[in-house]
């Protein structure tokens, strides 16, 4: 297997892989340009993400920049999506969000997992889990997002929260860590 296969398989891989720092670079070049563009030069932007992220469900979808990500590719939006200034996506593995979700300021999302051990971590051995967001769901700024999270439906993620672990369908969650403190 290539690295970046194993790094898809969820498998350890070598982060400094020569392929994948090319992906790496060449996902830096579209962001540029991407952040780069005048406001006002929507549809450009819109063609851009369709051209870098893996899906992109409709038209109907704003991501305000500057926005950062690793690869893209394993980037999938559903309908009617909307991020706002500051969205950074680490997205060795993928990263699927539904529908009508709403992604406040300076919001990060991560899968990158490494290891707490320095010497091993120093090797540049790294590993990714996915992270999946339902529908109808409402990320509030400032919010990070771990490796290997599933966010439900109908879900409120409060202002500054730590995500750790999963939160159920049709709650409110805030906090570090983050944890259900209403169901709706």
């Amino acid at each position: 297997m290539t690295e970046r296969e194993k790094m898809l398989a969820g498998e350890v891989y070598c982060a400094v892989d020569s392929q994948l720092i090319a992906d790496l670079q060449a996902t830096r070049g579209v962001l540029h340009e991407f952040n780069s563009l005048h406001p006002s030069e929507t549809q450009r932007m819109k063609e851009i993400l369709k051209g870098l992220l893996g899906f992109v469900a409709d038209d109907d979808f704003i991501i305000n920049q500057p926005f950062r990500c690793d690869y893209g590719k394993q980037i999938s939006i559903g309908r009617r999506f909307f991020a706002n200034f500051n969205f950074v996506v680490l997205d060795e593995a993928p990263v699927t969000i539904g529908d009508d979700c709403f992604i406040g300021p300076n919001v990060s999302v991560y899968t990158a997992c490494h290891s707490t051990d320095p010497v091993e971590r120093n090797t540049r051995q790294e590993w990714a889990k996915p992270v999946t967001i339902g529908n109808n769901v409402w990320i509030g700024g400032s919010v990070t997002i771990l490796p290997g999270v599933t966010i439900g439906d109908n879900v409120t993620i409060g202002a500054g929260s730590v995500v750790v672990g999963d939160i159920p369908s049709n709650t409110v969650a805030v906090g570090n860590p983050c944890k259900v403190i209403k169901h709706v």
